[in-house]
Order: structure tokens, then C-alpha cells, then sequence
């Protein structure tokens, strides 16, 4: 999915590291679903955020879906660890010298804990309208200057769709390709966004629920509630049905 984006978006890999700072190497064996030497689940997933960002797809849903195909998000930790280890620690400071491997374990937690935080986040939340995606990091001499918004990415060869959820929906798109895009449902205030060449095919299976802009035109809603919809958009002035 990443590499048909990535292609799509007229990006080699060398372009694409440059735009996201993060080695070729890396960004190959993420596009080849090897994971083992790209150092480790939050590590990897921190990558594919930004890679999804910089190729035009939303990160969020692509590491949903990379969560459901390598035995789903990592567990979060609870501040009451933190908390309990820190009990810990001032027992062990009352006991005797122990309190230096106590240290170590409370100051591990809160590491794990931020990294949880920060590169985890709720693999099953979509990106809400309105909330900003963190900003790719371009070199200087890159042709590149910013990801832009959905609007400025739609080009003659180009469509862009982008959805709202007034309430949970379960969507499939793919592109012309039959490359699958998104699989999976958005929740109720979810956004998410979709680029590809010559086509976009989308499938809804409540229409009433969503609300659809193609190429910076707004469709509104493509159906009833609780129709299933089959929908295929290409370059250019869209249509509603």
C-alpha cells in the first residue's frame, strides 16, 4: 500500500528519504514488510506514520492497519505502574542499598511510558477534522516544500477524496489499481483523506453516515442511511452519482 502511494505520489525512495529523513534502507524493507532490522514495534510504527504523511495517506489508518496484520497495537501502560513503582523505590531507599535497580526499573517505565505515548497514541483512531498533521522535515534543496492540502494535491492526473464521519462507518478504498487503500470503519467525527492516479474507487456500506469532497468539491452525503454505496472517482469535476 505504501509503495503503490508512494509511486502514485511520483516519488522514488531516495526522494522520499530525503522528504522524511528517514533512511532508504529502512523505507524499503517497510515497503517489503520486513520489520525485523528497522529497530523494533514503536520504532517502526513511528516510521510508518511518516512515511503514510509524506506519500499523501492518512497515518493513522495505515498503522491501524499495520497493527491488525502483526498481532495488534501494543498494550499501553498504566500510570498506576509508574506510580507503584515509585512506592517501590522509597521502600527500597528505607531498606538499604537496593535503591540504585529500583531507580533504573522507575526511570525504564517512564521512558516506555512516553514512547507509548508518543509514537503509539489509539491505533484505532482516525484523525479528526480540524487536527494537524505533523509537518514532514524537507531538506533545503528538495523539490519538495510541504505536504499540501487536499485541494492543491488534486493534479490532472490526480484524484483526491476525503471523508467525513457523522457516525461510525465501515469503508473500502481502492485505487485503479485494485490496490487496497483503506479497509476498516471510521468513527463518529473521523476524517480521513485519499489520493491516487486516474481513480479512486470507494465503497460505503452506511451513506447516510459520511460526507464526501472529491477534488475540493463537496458531494455531501453519496446515499441513505444504511445503503450501501459503490462510488469510482477520477480527475476532474466529480459527480454525486
Amino acid at each position: 500500500m505504501l509503495t503503490a502511494a508512494r509511486q502514485s505520489s511520483g516519488l522514488t525512495v531516495e526522494q522520499l528519504s530525503q522528504v522524511t529523513r528517514i533512511r532508504e534502507a529502512i523505507i524499503k524493507a517497510v515497503e517489503r514488510d520486513e520489520f525485523a532490522d528497522t529497530g523494533g514495534d514503536f520504532y517502526i510504527r513511528g516510521h510508518i506514520k511518516t512515511i503514510a504523511a509524506a506519500v499523501g495517506l492518512d497515518p493513522e489508518a495505515v498503522v491501524h492497519r499495520y497493527d491488525q496484520q502483526n498481532g495488534g497495537a501494543p498494550k499501553p501502560v498504566r500510570a498506576s505502574a509508574v506510580f507503584q513503582t515509585d512506592r517501590m523505590l522509597k521502600m527500597s531507599e528505607r531498606r538499604g542499598p537496593g535503591w540504585t535497580a529500583a531507580l533504573a526499573v522507575a526511570l525504564t517505565v517512564v521512558v516506555v511510558f512516553g514512547v507509548v505515548k508518543v509514537l503509539g497514541g489509539a491505533s484505532d483512531q482516525v484523525r479528526t477534522a480540524g487536527a494537524e498533521r505533523p509537518a514532514a522535515s524537507v531538506p533545503p534543496n528538495s523539490p519538495f516544500t510541504e505536504a499540501p492540502p487536499p485541494v492543491a494535491m488534486a493534479g490532472k492526473n490526480t484524484v483526491v477524496v476525503a471523508v467525513e464521519a457523522k457516525r461510525r462507518a465501515h469503508m473500502t478504498v481502492r485505487d485503479a489499481e485494485g490496490h487496497e487503500l483503506f479497509d476498516g470503519s471510521l468513527k463518529a467525527g473521523g476524517s480521513a483523506t485519499w489520493r491516487a492516479k486516474r481513480r479512486i474507487d470507494f465503497e460505503v456500506h452506511d451513506a447516510g453516515a459520511v460526507s464526501l469532497q472529491v477534488n475540493g468539491k463537496k458531494l455531501g452525503a453519496v446515499g441513505k442511511r444504511g445503503e450501501k454505496v459503490r462510488r469510482s472517482f477520477g480527475p476532474g469535476k466529480p459527480s454525486a452519482r
